[in-house]
């Protein structure tokens, strides 16, 4: 590549999937088709992908062996018996995986989304598509993973390709060396901390670099690729080295296909952070956002109503090393306070037999902690286990948004360590006597590690642009053209990162019916919200980061259902951006101060969808110019009518 563009690590994987991209690299900005290796979703995505399938006819899919379906967001024992929305949820995703006959299905309880596919499946230098935005996960074996909508999930699916704008890089280099016991769960949230959630890694990809992460295993790296999506970053991405490749070693299949891309030494990056870790002490972060950010000896002492070790960050790493914790505490005679509120669920059955052969599921039996079946639990607050109102429970998981544990629950995160030390008495503590005092011998042995062991030597590569496929000829009607109307009608205003939790609650997210997600939209956070949409108010004017969190598209069926017509932000969360695309929900991108100023709550205001201008208060300011992608898109009428325009060449038409 000595004559092409010098490229980041995320630049280098899309060029190596790009299907007729520039002959001399990419660059940030560029709009490109990419080949997709993999697709995956949970059954609580599948039920609005259902729907898609349908609008698309449930035609074949690309690769059966390439979609992988888990059953996790919303089941237990309990919801699997009790509660009709899960039954739905499961037998949906249980009758496609019959219809389609994919290769990779997990049924309830068998394992969370995640966690299998990066222990079992995921290879470096491939590209992932998933219909949750902890799909960025996989970036910690160096895949380019980044979560999306449904319809871009199914589409994706059912084409083996997908469209990107290569977004800007920044680079996070960490630096000194940290104590035994400290997690990626310290990193991560040091990192939030420093830096914020959705600023300066907003809709870019952040690649995680320096002298430090040599020494990071592939959970910890796992872990702070997940919460990527927390840090409001499109991917988090490691290069693939020796502690990658030791890793795929030890797996049965899918370990020989690994491209180990590396970024160019002169590769632009629009900023660089460095974070030392080598003072770092175990972190916490207090509600209602993983970046509110203190160190654990600050609030040591807190009480607690209730303690959780779960949900997809929380890795066998974590899980081994919060057991020795809590074994040591009881062999030094702690007795633990009388209580139900402790929960431990482990992310995949593998997980469980290996902390149960190594004696350690008794060990939390005998700390107080029930024992969950795999899947995502607490950390939703949507199945059977929930916390009350106003209770304050310590979690390992990763989010701490309002609500996001139950209905007025208060959620503050910490590594799983923290939780297990914290749970004994149900108040904060710190866990490094604890964990100064494992046995680190008998720690590596139960992962099956040998820290000594000389680490394989990888063979870096440089990308080759994908081939792209033989034509065919365009399939259906035209596509639908776009709104160019103008709307006048009442500001209803929000404030910065408003997140698709607080839009949706996750609760909710079993209904399809636009009319039904209306009434639902903003349940918790702006009660009447549809009610004051009906009277007039039905243009959204809010700050920074809408739509970050989840990646569920019912947020914008929600919006739609409740009669919104158009969303004006100073920025958007990239998926949230690409769902009201591909619903052709109108949005805009204005930056002016002035324009938030004047657009008061209730504030009359005049939309010109057609120039993009904005009128308030007898001034006119002008939204920035969406991509040539995203008009062709929004004439279209969303991405569903575009396909049923230009059938399997909708990408070579719509990027042509």
């Amino acid at each position: 590549m000595a004559d092409n563009l010098p490229m980041t690590l995320t630049q280098k994987i899309l060029y190596a999937h790009a299907i007729r991209p520039p002959r001399n690299g990419l660059r940030a900005g560029d709009i490109v088709r990419i080949r997709v290796d993999w697709t995956i979703a949970s059954e609580l995505a599948w039920n609005g992908m259902d729907k898609t399938y349908d609008a698309l006819g449930r035609p074949g899919l690309h690769d059966k062996d390439r979609f992988y379906l888990a059953i996790d967001h919303t089941v237990d024992p309990v919801t699997l018996i009790e509660d009709p929305r899960a039954q739905k949820l499961t037998e949906l995703s249980r009758d496609f995986a019959r219809e389609s006959g994919i290769t990779h299905f997990y049924d309830a309880n068998e394992t969370i989304l995640h966690t299998r596919f990066y222990r079992d499946l995921v290879q470096p230098g491939e590209v992932v598509l998933g219909a949750d935005s902890h799909t960025s996960s996989h970036g910690g074996l160096g895949a380019f993973a980044i979560g999306l909508g449904g319809a871009d999930i199914t589409v994706a699916m059912v084409l083996g390709e997908s469209w990107i704008e290569v977004p800007e890089a920044i680079a996070v280099e960490y630096t000194g060396d940290i104590a035994f016991g400290l997690t990626g769960k310290e990193v991560i949230l040091k990192t939030l901390g420093e830096l914020g959630r959705n600023t300066v890694a907003m809709e870019r990809s952040v690649e995680y670099r320096g002298d430090a992460v040599k020494h990071f295993t592939t959970d910890m790296r796992f872990t702070i690729a997940n919460m990527t999506a927390e840090f409001g970053g499109l991917n988090g991405i490691f290069e693939a080295d020796g502690q990658v490749a030791s890793w795929l070693a030890g797996r049965d299949g899918f370990n020989d296909g690994a491209r180990y891309f590396r970024a160019d030494d002169d590769a632009t990056y629009a900023e660089r952070f460095r974070i030392d870790l080598a003072s770092m002490q175990p972190q916490v972060a207090k509600p209602f956002s993983p970046d509110n950010v203190f160190p654990v000896s600050e609030v040591v002492g807190m009480p607690l109503d209730g303690c959780f070790i779960g949900a997809c960050t929380t890795t066998e790493e974590e899980l081994v090393l919060a057991g020795l914790l809590l074994e040591r505490m009881l062999a030094d005679g702690a007795a633990p306070k009388a209580t139900q509120n402790r929960l431990v669920v482990p992310g995949d059955l593998s997980i469980v037999d290996r902390l149960k052969q190594a004696g350690l599921l008794a060990v939390y039996e005998k700390a107080g902690f029930r024992v969950g079946p795999p899947g995502c639990s607490m950390c939703l607050g949507v199945a059977s286990e929930k916390a009350g109102e106003g209770e304050v429970w310590l979690t390992s998981q990763n989010r701490n948004y309002q609500n996001r544990m139950g209905a007025g629950s208060l959620a503050w995160l910490a590594s799983g360590a923290t939780v297990a030390a914290s749970a004994a008495d149900m108040k904060v503590v710190d866990p490094r006597p604890w964990l100064d005092r494992i046995d680190q011998d008998r720690y590596h042995a139960i992962l099956g590690r040998k820290p000594d062991a000389p680490l394989p030597e990888v063979l870096p590569v440089e990308p080759t642009p994908v081939a792209p496929p033989a034509a065919t000829d365009a399939a259906g009607a035209a596509a639908t053209g776009g709104d160019d109307g103008v709307i006048e009608a009442h500001v209803q205003r929000f404030g910065d990162h408003v997140d698709t939790d607080a839009i949706i609650p996750g609760e909710f997210c079993h209904l399809t019916d636009l009319e039904d997600l209306g009434a639902k939209c903003f349940h918790y956070v702006a009660p009447g919200f549809r009610q004051r949409v009906a009277a007039g108010q039905s243009v959204i004017v809010a700050g920074e980061g809408w739509g970050s969190g989840s990646s569920r598209e019912q947020a914008v069926w929600a919006l739609k259902g409740a009669g919104v017509q158009v969303v004006i932000a100073q920025s958007y969360a990239f998926i949230h951006k690409r769902n009201l695309v591909n619903e052709a929900l109108p949005h805009l991108v204005l930056r002016d101060d002035r324009f938030y100023d004047l657009a008061e709550d209730g504030a009359p205001i005049q939309v010109d969808l057609g120039s993009g201008t904005v009128t308030v208060a007898g001034e006119t300011f002008a939204a920035e110019q969406p991509t040539k992608m995203i008009q062709k898109l929004n004439a279209a009428g969303g991405i569903v009518p575009a396909i049923r325009a230009h059938g399997d060449q909708v990408f070579e038409k719509l990027t042509a």
